[in-house]
């Protein structure tokens, strides 16, 4: 069977780059105003509302964690087509459900809602994977990383100016972003997975957590492949878990200096992400570019912990920023060691390791930071483990690519069938 004709390709991949940038407004137009409803919510009480902010955000990635393997079965099984649209319709109504929610439970319920279905993300890698030859998917992993980053740097700006009105309004702007998507879709994207690679049956062994880790078991290089990207998702909680809190320690930053630096740290990303991971990957291969990358996240995070003032610790963006290579050459070269019929089922295993670490991360940074103030020891000692994680990662992942030479497979193998 020949393959689908390029210019409905590169029209597939739009299709998906909008959908992720889409999906990322959605999920960051709420970010400015969810701890705030939650804070109205308590009555105020901000000690109170804090932990239910820490509940919430347990909850969200525990709901990822447990979905990504069924949703990326079921691609495996139906195709990707309806299991986008069907997560594009499902965060649609949430937000909707969550724009309406009378009390905190009803809220709580959305929050559930919502983690579940926007666990489709590794469905839109497997598609990536369907339409793009294995040398070019590093470079188009990295544009999905930079359609990520701008919905992110974009939806918290939308979120924070519409909440200034209402705190209700950026849940129903989430909405009409995921609907529109999911309606652009419905008429304009083409299915990616043909019939005749997927599974004869859906794969319900590895549509759980532990069917799909285990799946990650099978061939030795894609099991260190996935310890070493565990270990980069790991050391990337430290962001959103310390910045904040360690800048104003430290440099003593207020709301303002905080949003812009995030800010520059957002964009440095996204410009890596679109416009670096490609040529890198082009010239020196996904091998060469993911250990630059890991390197240079390494030695950012140890920039982050040691830099004497404000400035210089600005100075290390950049170096975060080259890290953004890495995600995007662990997938390219992940994909190669699974066949046409299962891409689904290792993007929703991948995702299960991010939503692990979604789950312990916060947790292990914040503690690390806590004790580090009430000893009056090294404040960037979070940055600095961080930093360690990074490390370790390289050296595993130098591991899987001295192995991984003799363990591809092929696009067209068989579907798994245990």
């Amino acid at each position: 069977m020949t393959s689908a004709p390029q210019p409905r390709r590169e029209a597939a991949f739009l299709f998906i780059l909008v959908t992720v940038v889409l999906d990322m407004l959605a999920l960051g137009v709420i970010i400015p105003v969810l701890p705030k409803l939650i804070v109205q919510f308590e009555g105020g009480d901000l000690p109170s509302a804090a932990r239910v902010v820490g509940v919430f955000g347990v909850a969200w990635a525990a709901m990822q964690f447990l979905f990504q393997p069924v949703l990326g079965a079921l691609s495996d099984h139906y195709g990707r087509r309806p299991v986008v649209l069907a997560s594009n319709f499902g965060l649609g109504i949430d937000y909707i459900f969550m724009a309406l929610a009378p009390s905190l439970p009803f809220l709580f319920v959305g929050r559930l809602i919502s983690g579940a279905t926007a666990a489709s993300v590794a469905t839109a890698n497997a598609y990536i994977s369907d339409i793009t030859p294995p040398e070019k998917r590093a470079g188009r992993f990295g544009m999905i990383g930079a359609a990520f980053g701008l919905g992110f740097i974009l939806g918290p700006a939308i979120g924070g100016a519409l909440g200034a009105y209402d705190l209700r309004l950026p849940f129903w702007a989430a909405a009409a972003f995921s609907l529109a998507n999911f309606l652009y879709g419905y008429f304009i994207l083409p299915e990616s997975l043909a019939p005749e690679k997927r599974t004869p049956n859906v794969v319900w062994r590895s549509a759980n957590v532990l069917g799909s880790l285990d799946f990650l078991r099978r061939r030795l290089a894609l099991t260190l492949l996935a310890a070493a990207l565990f270990l980069s998702y790991l050391a990337h909680e430290s962001l959103p878990a310390l910045f904040v809190l360690y800048t104003q320690q430290r440099y003593n930053w207020d709301a303002s200096t905080t949003g812009w630096a995030l800010a520059i740290v957002g964009v440095s990303q996204t410009i890596v992400s679109g416009a670096l991971v490609r040529p890198a990957v082009a010239r020196l291969g996904e091998k060469t570019t993911l250990t630059i990358a890991l390197a240079c996240g390494a030695l950012g995070f140890v920039a982050y912990a040691v830099a004497p003032t404000g400035a210089a610790f600005m100075a290390a963006p950049p170096l975060i920023a080259m890290w953004g290579m890495a995600n995007p050459s662990f997938q390219g070269l992940a994909t190669r060691l699974a066949g046409a019929s299962e891409q689904g089922r290792l993007q929703g295993a991948l995702g299960s390791l991010r939503g692990v670490s979604g789950m312990i991360g916060p947790l292990i940074f914040t503690q690390i930071f806590a004790f580090s103030l009430a000893v009056d020891v090294f404040a960037g000692a979070g940055f600095f483990v961080a930093g360690l994680m990074l490390a370790t990662s390289l050296a595993i992942a130098l591991a899987a690519i001295r192995r991984e030479k003799g363990q591809n497979v092929p696009a067209e193998a068989g579907p798994d069938r245990r």
